[in-house]
C-alpha cells in the first residue's frame, strides 16, 4: 500500500535518475527466475547518492512512526535492505538486526544476526518486492526468533498479484515507497520511455512470467 503519492512520485524519479531502476523494452534483461523483463530493479545504488538514501531514510521513518509509532527493533532483509536498514536504526535510535536467506552452514548457524529478544516488536525493511517469497520467508525467520513482527515496507514493488496474494496468506503487512504503477506513469511523463515503450511495459506487467515467450 502505498501512504503518499507525493512520496511515491519522488521515489521512483530519484530511482530512475540514478538508474537504480533500468527499463529495456527492445532489448530484456533476464532475471534470475528465468524471466524475460523489459526492467531491472537494483535499488543498493542509492546507498551511493547521500542526498537519495537520506530522503529513502527519512521517508522510512516518518512512515514507521506514523504506521506503528517507535518498534523495539528494526530489520534488513539480506543483502539488498541492510544499508538502508541500518540508517533507519540509526536515525531513529533503535538496535538493528538483519535476516539472511537461510540458516549459516556453520557456528551457532544463524538466519537472525543481531541481538533479538523474544516479544520485541519489530518492524522489517525491504529493497524491493517482486513475488514476496523471498521477503516472507524472512519474516517468518523473526517470528520463528520470537519476534512480533509489525509489518514491512519496502522502497518500491512491481505490484504483482501473486505478491499480494503471498503477503494476504501470511497475514503481513506490506506498506512501499513507490511502485510499478508510479514509475510507468513518471517515466513516461519524462521522457524516458515513448508510448509504445510504455504500452510494452504495461503488457509485460500483466504475465511476467510468460513475456517475451509467446
Amino acid at each position: 500500500m502505498i501512504l503518499n503519492n507525493i512520496t511515491a512520485e519522488k521515489t521512483a524519479e530519484l530511482l530512475l535518475q540514478i538508474n537504480a531502476i533500468k527499463l529495456n523494452p527492445s532489448n530484456p534483461f533476464t532475471w534470475a527466475s528465468g524471466w524475460k523483463s523489459p526492467i531491472y530493479c537494483d535499488n543498493r545504488l542509492t546507498l551511493s547518492f547521500p542526498a537519495i538514501r537520506n530522503f529513502l531514510k527519512e521517508e522510512f521513518c516518518k512512515q514507521i512512526e506514523d504506521l506503528y509509532g517507535k518498534p523495539d527493533v528494526i530489520a534488513g532483509v539480506a543483502t539488498g535492505a541492510i544499508g538502508i536498514g541500518i540508517l533507519v536504526a540509526e536515525a531513529m535510535g533503535l538496535p538493528f538486526v538483519y535476516v539472511r536467506p537461510e540458516p549459516k552452514k556453520h557456528g551457532r548457524k544463524n538466519q537472525v544476526e543481531g541481538f533479538l529478544q523474544k516479544g520485541q516488536s519489530v518492524v522489517v525493511i525491504e529493497d524491493l518486492i517482486s513475488t514476496g517469497s523471498s521477503s516472507l520467508m524472512a519474516v517468518e525467520a523473526l517470528k520463528e526468533a520470537g519476534a512480533n513482527v509489525k509489518g514491512m515496507i519496502a522502497i518500491f514493488s512491481y505490484g504483482f498479484d501473486i505478491a499480494s496474494e503471498n503477503f494476504e496468506k501470511a497475514n503481513v503487512t506490506l506498506h512501499i515507497l513507490s511502485n510499478y504503477e508510479y514509475l510507468l506513469q513518471l517515466a513516461l511523463e519524462k521522457n524516458y520511455i515513448n508510448e509504445k515503450e510504455w504500452l510494452t511495459l504495461k503488457e509485460w506487467r500483466k504475465d511476467p512470467e510468460h513475456w517475451n515467450t509467446l
